[in-house]
């Protein structure tokens, strides 16, 4: 029996801890960037993937 009462209070203390946390949610502090963003300049379309003709097989170097 102290057993089980012991677990019980454990399971309630693990509980409480959870839900405080998640009542008191804390602000982030904002990024500080040391440049501007660079905005624009992702290599979209530049990759090879998806680049080979459709039905078709890549050709591969055979040694």
């Amino acid at each position: 029996m102290v057993k089980v009462l012991i677990a019980t209070g454990a399971v309630f203390a693990f509980m409480t801890a959870a839900s405080a946390a998640d009542l008191l949610p804390h602000r982030q502090p904002a990024p500080a960037y040391s440049e501007a963003p660079a905005v624009g300049k992702m290599p979209i379309g530049k990759s090879p993937v998806g680049k080979s003709p459709v039905g078709k097989s890549p050709v591969v170097a055979r040694y």
